[in-house]
């Protein structure tokens, strides 16, 4: 069997993130999507097929021409034209049955072991919100149709956007959708117009979507909350290790810093004196946590350093980001209310009380700088001293 894994798309509505990568490259507890992804599918099959685009020759570099014991080759999507359009990019080097991921979702090996049993599958889960994805239509096990984001969900089974086909699909000529887009889905319901049984398999451990910024957050958590505490690096007389917390080599925990797992620090950082790191706080390589800093729930990039006095919460923060002395993140609303970010001119709602800053690349923050809850600051912006951030900023 082989797999093919759809990375092409620009992914606008995870800018500021993706502005400087693909989404495949985001990071969660300190490890690709696509790693991670790889990781899974170790044992299942010997080849991989990337089908790249936006910023294609980031994840050629990036991981080479093979992972662990897989083979990986890729091939570039010219021309966006859907799900649909990357898959038959493919088409050529597909020989019989074969699993197709979205490159930007995290899946599980025990839910893609159970699907690539089927011949002609998709891989759909449970949740409380369907109205945001393509909603199945369903009769036992078997799949009857989709709902492209309906005003009102007839069920709450989900696509995951994995699937098993096989060669014959390509048999089916793709017609634009609605959208102007060649959509893998109208291969599924072609095989059942032709009376093909196409089945659905329920996600049981976990399917992580990455839509927006603040979507790296519950994927963040689950893999932290897995962690057992590992410390390669140094821990200095009069620092404090509780709960599960990885260190990685030649880091340094300073005196008085106080850790309160599950934590994630990566190599080559100077963590403190006398900060507080709070659960949930994943910290990249070669990084600098100052003197009395605050962290809780926050995912920071290498090469960044969070200087002196800082507190921030409930954030994420690229690589090679600056924050000067005193820097604040306000990460709750006064009334309470979950906090709503503008994506692609729209103001949508994150469903989150807590949410702090998501800062791209590159971000410079001037000392005494505050953030409004849930502004974002695009690649290499730059802030005032003592300037209080209300709104995103970005670099057109």
């Amino acid at each position: 069997m082989q797999v093919v894994i759809l990375a092409a798309g620009e992914s606008t509505r995870t800018y500021p993130l993706t502005k400087t990568k693909p989404k495949p490259l985001l990071r969660v507890a300190n490890q690709t999507i696509i790693e991670r992804n790889l990781t899974q599918l170790q044992g299942l099959t010997k080849e991989v097929i990337i089908v790249i685009g936006y910023r294609q020759r980031m994840i050629r570099d990036y991981l080479g021409r093979s992972f662990g014991k897989l083979k990986l080759s890729f091939i570039e999507q010219k021309k966006r034209n859907g799900s649909g359009g990357a898959l038959l990019c493919a088409q050529n080097k597909l020989k019989d049955k074969f699993l197709v991921l979205n490159g930007d979702d995290l899946y599980s090996q025990c839910d893609l072991k159970k699907l690539i049993k089927f011949r002609y599958a998709l891989l759909a889960k449970e949740i409380d919100d369907p109205g945001r994805f393509g909603v199945l239509k369903v009769k036992g096990r078997k799949l009857l149709d989709f709902e492209e984001k309906p005003a009102k969900p007839k069920s709450n089974l989900v696509n995951t956007g994995a699937y098993i086909f096989d060669t014959k699909i390509f048999s089916h000529e793709l017609q634009k959708s609605k959208r102007g887009e060649l959509e893998i889905i109208d291969y599924i319901r072609f095989f059942i117009s032709q009376g093909e049984n196409f089945y659905w398999q329920k996600v049981s451990d976990f399917w992580f979507p990455i839509t927006y910024p603040w979507s790296l957050f519950e994927p963040n958590h689950y893999f932290l909350n897995q962690l057992k505490t590992e410390i390669k690096g140094k821990v200095e007389k009069g620092a404090v290790i509780k709960g599960q917390v990885q260190i990685g080599k030649k880091t340094v925990i300073k005196s008085s810093a106080y850790l309160e797992g599950p934590i994630l620090i990566g190599e080559n950082c100077s963590i403190g004196p006398n900060c507080y790191l709070r659960p949930h706080a994943t910290i990249g390589d070669n990084c600098h946590i100052g003197q009395a800093v605050e962290l809780k729930n926050t995912i920071i990039g290498s090469n960044t350093n969070i200087a002196h006095l800082s507190y921030i919460g409930d954030s994420i923060i690229g690589k090679n980001v600056n924050f000067g002395a005193g820097t604040i993140t306000a990460n709750l609303r006064h009334d309470g209310k979950t906090i709503r970010s503008m994506i692609k001119g729209e103001l949508v709602d994150s469903g989150l009380r807590k949410l702090g800053v998501i800062c791209g690349d590159g971000v410079k923050a001037g000392i005494n700088t505050s953030f409004y809850p849930g502004v974002k600051l695009d690649p290499g912006v730059a802030t005032l001293p003592q300037e209080v951030v209300m709104r995103d900023k970005t670099i057109e």
